[in-house]
């Protein structure tokens, strides 16, 4: 790729080789464009063979790699990474290799990371994104303890802490999260039964139309009961006009976006600092909701927050 100080660019070689199709000697046009006799003859050669294409750059990866590891050698670190889950420094001497080769191997075949692998398989999870808002929503519940009136044990201390914990309860923290734009909904509730479940999707789908997404057309959940058999969630899904779908059992990895969101949750906002009751944490939800999607980045949208990818025609929400 040209850089920001070079003499040519694609431009600059398209007009290199018209003035030189038009009779001008290549010594005179190369003096004139700053560039050396041997570039210019280099890119006329190139025009001349290739045609258009030959003026753009090249990859600088070369065309055979001699002294690449042979492609059995390869297969056994990653084998030997999907079935001992070892990291370089130890897959190296078991296989009389050097670390940085063994990681430039799993690098090379995306096992460098065992966040990319199903950890009781070792099979390299697939990772997917639907092409537009609303095709798919991911449901979620989490369940997080209430905090006693005063603080719990980050404002108390352990042993003060575990002394009141008794009997608060436990919070469920319902959310939705749309596939493709990562737009994220979230409500806080004393339990995860089916009507409430139920509703909590029907009011989902009320914020995310307010937002641009028109229409939800598959909700996918866990397992939990539910999801399964409640009337009352399938109902909520016909309100919608929206299908159903269940994760295959023990895969979270399926409903990856909310599990990931749930964590982000915890992190960002439930952990975030001690809270001195559960109606201050109750409170900051909201704040913590509006920063995500409206200002936080996101790595898998390119640095961009959530409410960018929705349909906003009007801009209300940037």
């Amino acid at each position: 790729m040209s850089h920001r100080n070079a003499r040519l660019t694609v431009h600059g070689r398209r007009l290199l080789v018209e003035r030189v199709c038009a009779g001008r000697p290549v010594a005179h046009v190369a003096g004139e464009m700053g560039i050396s006799r041997a570039t210019a003859h280099k890119w006329i050669r190139r025009w001349r063979t290739e045609g258009e294409p030959g003026l753009h750059d090249r990859p600088s990866r070369p065309r055979t790699t001699p002294h690449r590891t042979a492609a059995a050698v390869e297969a056994r670190v990653c084998r030997l990474r999907q079935e001992r889950k070892l990291g370089p420094a130890r897959l190296g001497p078991i296989l009389g290799l050097p670390a940085s080769t063994v990681h430039r191997i799993l690098t090379r075949h995306g096992l460098n990371r065992l966040a990319f692998l199903d950890r009781p398989t070792g099979q390299v999870i697939r990772r997917y994104e639907r092409d537009r808002p609303g095709e798919l929503v991911h449901v979620d519940v989490k369940k997080l303890g209430r905090i006693p009136d005063g603080g719990g044990h980050k404002v108390l201390g352990r042993q003060a802490g575990r002394a009141r914990r008794a009997g608060v309860g436990f919070d469920y923290i319902h959310s939705a999260v749309d596939d493709h734009s990562r737009l994220a909904y979230s409500e806080i509730h004393p339990d995860e039964k089916a009507a409430t479940c139920a509703d909590f999707l029907g009011r989902a789908a009320a914020f995310f139309a307010a937002c641009g997404i028109g229409r939800i057309e598959r909700v996918l959940t866990d397992n939990a009961w539910p999801y399964r058999k409640s009337f009352a969630w399938r109902q909520a899904l016909a309100d919608l006009g929206a299908a159903g779908k269940l994760t295959r059992i023990y895969r979270p990895q399926t409903n990856g976006k909310v599990e990931r969101f749930n964590r982000t949750l915890l992190d960002e906002w439930a952990y975030l600092r001690p809270y001195a009751s559960n109606d201050e944490r109750t409170a900051a939800l909201d704040n913590f909701l509006h920063t995500y999607n409206h200002h936080r980045c996101h790595t898998a949208l390119g640095g961009q927050p959530p409410i960018t990818r929705v349909n906003n025609p009007a801009g209300q929400y940037n």
